[in-house]
């Protein structure tokens, strides 16, 4: 493997030397305390002509998560064996995917190869301390049984499992039975023997084990939820799996949906904080959050929830269609807290969206909207290779409110079509984009929509009844004032944060 570019090994003294083959060729193989490189021994020529020349090549310590013994075992034996050499366990980046690598050097000495394991295991062991990095050795991973069409069982056993005991890594495995077993457990059982969290589903299993996860850590805390406005930061990290139909929150964090790679992610301890919202209804906590959609987003959510007895594309589908075919805006009330910066992007670089104020200042709008959307991380998906929520970042202390106004379904339609394209939402005249720290949002009911040739919408005081929120995917039904406010870094989260999804473009599945 080789360096990255631009990326050269800071001076470091070789801590051990030796000849190992690479396929049939002799390389001198050196160790020092940041990787492992090779160079291939090329004999004298006595005609003194130059004979094809190998360059050298390396792998660096911080990406490999293995090292074992390479023995020859007959059928059946499970220990012993001739030694043939030494095997790394490594990751390859390409893009934002990793795969697994193996680079085999191979030495028959028994002597030798021990040597070179045990100090390859004592530098990984220090390597992951001195890049700053959480390496787990004991994790609690959830399942949820129904996720990737009822194959996310399957998916954990036959290429997550393998990778983690490869790494060492002790897992107490939780197959979830219903909505909620995450949460009643997580409340319950002791996590202090762990070093990390892992749940292997779609979005609504990782909205759920979030929410779990920073809970928990108010009620260790002896902090009251619901009237506790500073929570503190969860204490074990969360590993994702995707195994859903969009997997917006791993997308975010791993640039692409790869369960392969968001294992390695585990493993090598890459951990990125990230924002999180809290939502509050009543003066009381309803959840905690990356994201949210109200009116379109709710709406077309609460319908596909009355038609689970379809498959989930069909049933997405379907819901997306019924919801344009009566496109109604809301009628509400809404409050936020600028954010201290200003946004400038795209083909409306110059555009400003928001003034920079102090943080103590507050904006109110009332109107109609199609759609309002609360993002504290970008979203990206397959369907929006740039994020629901381009501007914002994951930890930038911040979220991106988006209103769309009262439109014909031909605009709205136009503003769909730009996630899964380079332009920018800001240039349409209905489409408000913002920074906000705080939202507080009213519902009044939902109006007619002019031009469209339906009938119209009988506007009533709708103060008891319930709105539809489609909070990570999962729907919340609330019948009041809702607040959110951004809380910095309330999670952290195994991944890194990407710019874009590096998968093939999917075209938006509602149009």
């Amino acid at each position: 493997m080789k360096t990255e570019k631009g990326e050269q090994e800071e001076p470091d003294s070789v801590l051990l030397r030796g000849i190992f083959k690479l396929g049939k060729i002799s390389h001198d193989v050196l160790l020092t305390s940041n990787s492992v490189s090779w160079t291939p021994i090329t004999p004298d020529n006595p005609t003194g002509e130059r004979g094809s020349e190998r360059g050298s090549d390396r792998v660096w310590l911080r990406d490999v998560f293995a090292v074992k013994v390479k023995r020859r075992r007959a059928a059946g034996q499970q220990t012993g064996g001739v030694v043939l050499g030494l095997c790394l366990f490594c990751s390859r980046r390409t893009g934002n995917t990793l795969q697994e690598v193996k680079v085999h050097l191979l030495n028959t000495s028994l002597s030798l190869c021990h040597t070179w394991v045990t100090h390859l295991k004592q530098l990984l062991t220090g390597n992951a301390h001195t890049h700053k990095q959480s390496v787990p050795r004991q994790l609690k991973v959830f399942i949820n049984p129904g996720s990737h069409k009822k194959q996310s069982v399957l998916i954990y056993r036959e290429h997550i499992a393998p990778l983690f005991r490869m790494a060492d890594i002790h897992t107490d495995i939780t197959i979830t039975e219903r909505k909620g077993h995450i949460l009643s457990l997580v409340k319950e059982c002791s996590l202090t023997q762990y070093d990390g969290v892992v749940c292997v589903g779609g979005d609504g299993t990782v909205a759920e084990l979030a929410h779990a996860l920073v809970l928990r850590a108010q009620l260790d805390s002896q902090r009251d939820p619901d009237s506790d406005l500073n929570p503190v930061q969860a204490t074990l990290p969360l590993g994702i799996i995707p195994a859903g139909s969009t997997d917006i929150v791993s997308c975010s964090v791993h640039g692409v949906r790869h369960p392969i790679t968001a294992a390695l992610h585990i493993i090598l301890g890459h951990l990125q904080q990230v924002d999180m919202c809290s939502f509050f209804s009543l003066g009381r906590l309803v959840t905690f959050g990356f994201s949210a959609m109200f009116g379109f987003g709710g709406r077309s959510l609460a319908l596909a929830e009355k038609k689970r007895w379809m498959p989930p594309p069909q049933r997405r589908d379907y819901a997306l269609a019924k919801t344009m075919a009566s496109l109604r805006p809301e009628e509400c009330q809404l409050s936020f807290l600028p954010a201290n910066q200003t946004h400038m992007s795209g083909k409306c670089r110059g555009k400003k969206l928001v003034s920079p104020v102090s943080s103590d200042q507050s904006n109110a709008v009332h109107g109609v909207f199609l759609s309002i959307s609360i993002m504290a991380i970008p979203s990206l998906s397959p369907h929006a290779p740039r994020g629901l929520a381009p501007n914002t970042r994951l930890t930038n202390g911040s979220a991106e409110l988006i209103t769309v106004g009262n439109a014909s379904r031909s605009e709205f339609i136009k503003h769909l079509k730009r996630y899964n394209s380079q332009d920018e939402q800001s240039c349409l005249s209905f489409v408000e984009t913002r920074s906000v720290t705080a939202v507080k949002l009213r519902p009044h009911g939902m109006v007619s929509c002019p031009g469209e040739g339906e009938e119209e919408a009988t506007p009533s005081d709708q103060s008891e009844s319930s709105f539809p929120w489609n909070i990570d995917g999962e729907l919340v039904e609330m019948a009041h004032e809702v607040v959110v406010r951004v809380h910095p870094r309330l999670i952290s989260l195994y991944g890194d944060e990407v710019e874009k999804v590096d998968s093939p473009t999917v075209s938006c599945s509602c149009i």
